[in-house]
This record gives C-alpha cells, sequence and structure tokens, in this order.
C-alpha cells in the first residue's frame, strides 16, 4: 500500500520478466540484502530504542528485533536512485493487465472465490477488485518482498533523507511485532518496509489489518493471503467504496464532443453524458463521474471515472495505478482489453511498431526480452548495443528511423 509513501514505492507494477523490462510478467525474487556493520547506524539503534520505550514498546520486544537486525546500504542506494521516468498509460495497463497477469488474476481469482465472497458479504468490496489490487502490489503473492522490515526502515531512518517518516514507520513495526502478529524474522516486505500480499506500509497495517481468519493475527506475510485480502477490503470499504458501483469505463465520445467537459472534477451525472452522446464502450451502462482522456496525444481511449475511482486513489494516489486496478478489476471477470487506440507516443511509434522494433532487435542478436511493446531497461539496453554495433550515436532512445534502420 502507497498511502503515506507513494513516492518511496514502486511495488504495484514490480516482477517483470517480459518486453523491454515492462515488468508484465513474474521473475524470480532479488536476493536478501546483506547487512554490514556501520557504528553510526549502532549508535542511532541506541537513540532509538529509548524514544521506543518511551513510546510502550518494551525491552524484550526491541532485543528481539534487532537481535538480527543491521544496516543495509543497498536499501539506501535504492532510495537514493528512484527512476523518475513516468510511463504513459498505455504503457502502465500494458504492464498491469499484462496477459500473464490476467490468466494468474482468474486463476486466483476462482482459487478464492469463496474467501473473496465472504470478505465482500463483510465489507461490502467486490471480490475482483480485491483481487486486482493484489495482482498489482505483489503479482498475488508471487512478490511480497524479501527485505527484513526493522533492518530496512531503521536503515532509511538513521540515513535521515526521510528520517521522521521512516522511523514511525519503525515504531508502528515494532508495536506490530509486540502484538504478537508475526516474528521479527518473518516480518519482510519491500526496500521500503511496505508489506504483505498487498503491501501495507506499518501505520496503514496498524490502522487497518484485520483478522479475518480468525486465528488471534493479522497475518498478511504468510502463504495465505486471506486477512491481506480481507484488510485491503477494509481499507477501501472505511475509505468510502460504495458497492455495485463501477470504478469507471472506457467511453466512446460522439463527433463534435466539447473536450472543455474533460477532465478529472467536471462530473456529470448518467444521464446527462447519455444525453450528450456519451457511450460505453461494451454497451455497459453508464455512471456518473468524470471523463479524462488516456491517449498518448491526449485523445482516445476515454475512461469515466467514478467515485470509486477515487477510493482506489486512497489507496495509492497515482491515477494511472487507480486505472490499472480498474480495469484489471474488469479483466479479471472476463472482459476484453481498452478497444480504442491509444495512438503514436512521443517519439511516434505506435504500439505494433515498438513491438516490431523488440522483435527486429531481437533477431539481430540484440535481446529485448519480448515484444510487449513497452520501452523497458531490456529494450534500451538492446537499442544501445546496436547503435554502437552500426556506429551511430547512442542513445538507448527508440525512433521511426531506427525502426527503418531495422527493416
Amino acid at each position: 500500500m502507497l498511502t503515506g509513501a507513494a513516492a518511496m514505492l514502486s511495488a504495484c507494477v514490480s516482477g517483470g520478466r517480459s518486453g523491454g523490462g515492462g515488468g508484465g510478467g513474474y521473475r524470480a525474487p532479488d536476493p536478501v540484502p546483506r547487512a554490514v556493520p556501520n557504528p553510526g547506524w549502532d549508535a542511532w539503534v541506541e537513540g532509538f530504542r529509548a524514544r521506543a520505550a518511551a513510546g510502550g514498546i518494551s525491552r524484550g520486544t526491541l532485543d528481539t528485533a534487532f537481535r538480527g537486525a543491521g544496516f543495509l546500504p543497498e536499501v539506501i542506494e535504492k532510495d537514493r536512485n528512484q527512476t523518475e521516468f513516468k510511463r504513459s498509460l498505455e504503457d502502465y495497463l500494458n504492464i498491469a493487465a499484462s496477459d500473464e497477469r490476467v490468466s494468474l488474476g482468474r486463476q486466483k481469482y476462482a482459487q478464492y472465490g469463496g474467501v473473496l465472497s465472504a470478505i465482500e458479504a463483510r465489507y461490502g468490496v467486490e471480490g475482483n477488485v480485491v483481487a486486482a489490487v493484489w495482482g498489482l502490489e505483489s503479482f498475488f503473492g508471487t512478490r511480497r518482498g524479501n527485505v527484513p522490515v526493522v533492518s530496512a526502515l531503521s536503515t532509511l531512518a538513521y540515513e535521515g533523507r526521510r528520517g521522521a517518516f521512516f522511523e514511525s514507520q519503525l515504531l508502528a513495526a515494532l508495536m506490530i511485532l509486540q502484538a504478537g502478529d508475526v516474528s521479527a524474522s518473518a516480518m519482510t516486505g519491500s526496500w521500503a518496509g511496505a508489506m504483505g500480499h498487498t503491501q501495507f506500509i506499518p501505520t496503514s497495517y496498524l490502522a487497518y489489518a484485520v483478522d479475518f481468519n480468525g486465528d488471534g493475527r493479522r497475518d498478511i506475510w504468510s502463504e495465505d493471503p486471506t486477512d491481506a485480502l480481507a484488510s485491503t477490503a477494509a481499507y477501501l470499504a472505511r475509505s468510502g467504496w460504495t458497492r455495485g458501483l463501477p470504478w469507471g469505463m472506457e467511453v466512446t465520445l460522439p463527433a463534435g464532443f466539447n473536450t472543455g467537459l474533460l477532465g478529472r472534477g467536471k462530473g456529470q451525472s448518467a444521464a446527462d453524458w447519455q444525453a450528450l452522446g456519451v457511450r460505453s464502450a461494451d454497451g455497459r451502462a453508464l455512471a456518473g463521474g468524470s471523463i479524462i482522456a488516456g491517449g498518448n496525444a491526449g485523445g482516445a481511449p476515454y475512461f469515466l471515472l467514478t467515485q470509486n475511482f477515487a477510493t482506489i486513489l486512497r489507496y495509492n494516489n497515482a491515477q494511472n495505478y487507480a486505472i490499472g486496478v480498474g480495469h484489471l478489476s474488469d479483466r479479471i471477470l472476463g472482459r476484453g482489453p481498452v478497444q480504442a487506440s491509444f495512438g503514436p507516443d512521443a517519439n511516434g511509434l505506435t504500439k505494433a511498431d515498438r513491438q516490431e522494433l523488440q522483435r527486429l532487435l531481437t533477431a539481430r542478436g540484440f535481446d529485448t526480452g519480448g515484444t510487449d511493446g513497452v520501452i523497458g531497461a531490456r529494450t534500451r539496453a538492446a537499442i544501445s548495443a546496436y547503435q554502437g554495433s552500426i556506429g551511430v550515436p547512442v542513445t538507448g532512445e527508440p525512433s521511426l528511423e531506427l525502426l527503418r534502420r531495422l527493416r
């Protein structure tokens, strides 16, 4: 869960093996970071122990939590080198609703159908929506994170860039340990302290996590995702989710539509949109809400976004993420992909062009890792290697000229 920490985490489309580094599928977890000696961290921990004790953490909990903890330089490196690259909505949906993610999502939705139905009955959040959050946050539990949370959070709090925030998360993590919901050795997560199947940060866990299976622990870490899925539903319910209201939908606009009506915050009722000639792309009844343009040039496809979309934003305040959750939730139910074309990207390339570029590079011996049309790290590396091989400036950037050279 990125709430309260959206700028520091990128779990929602992590774990990819395909296409140009797009992240559409599962990959093996990274090695567990190794702690290294750091006298500064040791001194910081001693000072923190006093503050934690004053906050109600027992000596026994502190001793247990820090017995195997240590300073993790890899965590600092990741915190300082977060990419500023912003994916287009087209790329994001290619990752968030990749064929592999949709297929696995449908399998998990069927496997845990009874659990999700019971969760929906209690919290009023549809099971496919909860499953979609699970899919984006940890690829349905396959990428829950293996970094020791106490080590990660203490490292980040000591480093100081966002020291107060990470110290608050560390204190919350110790409260979780003291409550007995998990052991210190099993409390693992992302490098930034997001935990479990749906990536709760510790303060959000304290506020929203539930013991749905009744075993006395709010366990979001184990192979059984029940408590994590229920905790996600509890969070969405308390954030204002309305059962039976779609998150949104792809819509078509009539010729001559007033584009001044587009944009979040410019909502209309379903009847008003209907009267203006707006139609859902798949024939469903319209809902009230705002319409945005999702295309690469600010045009089609268009999405009508409801109040439930705003509720998803409470989980992670990123527009692409919320559309990704909504779209994946539809795909899990069996609905189809986005119908309208996103159009050429900033480099003038359509998705078909980018896929052809990847195929041609791979055929020349410059492996892009797949042909999903997402220009990620592997495709950029392949482009750079190809450019170097033919003696042109090495940019790593795709272009129509590069595609013409490869044909």
